[in-house]
């Protein structure tokens, strides 16, 4: 348990062990004047009942305040993922375009090399034609 639970647990039990000792106090009727009228009721009991009745409205927004941040939380999770599939996608055609663009280099290289290849082979076969025949020297 994280201390903030075992403090409110301390707390709670604190408290119910003064209404216990004290019950008889609290039980004891007083007259209250209630705006509009005047009740005997006991003090104590009215007292409870209304911080009973705080501890409610309290949990109520508590638990709204909670819902509503389990939505932004989910809402915000569902953004970053459409963001990262977005991310990987973009990162996919990357790798994609880079692998064409390799490609074609490696084609374009082969191109020029076979290029290359043919006009050494005709070279060499026109210098080995001049050497074969008598008369015309390099």
């Amino acid at each position: 348990m994280r201390l903030r639970s075992l403090l409110v647990l301390l707390a709670s039990g604190l408290a119910a062990l003064f209404v216990v000792l004290n019950w008889r106090v609290f039980a004891s009727p007083a007259h209250l004047n209630l705006l509009l009228t005047s009740a005997e009721v006991p003090v104590g009991v009215m007292m409870l009942m209304l911080f009973a009745l705080a501890l409610l409205v309290l949990w109520i927004i508590v638990g709204r305040w909670q819902g509503t941040l389990l939505v932004e939380f989910r809402r915000q999770a569902q953004e970053l993922q459409a963001q990262r599939l977005l991310a990987e996608n973009a990162e996919a055609s990357r790798f994609t375009e880079l692998g064409a663009l390799i490609r074609e280099e490696v084609a374009k290289l082969r191109t020029e090399l076979q290029d290359t290849e043919h006009s050494i082979a005709a070279t060499l076969a026109e210098m080995d034609d001049r050497l074969r025949k008598p008369g015309q020297g390099i």
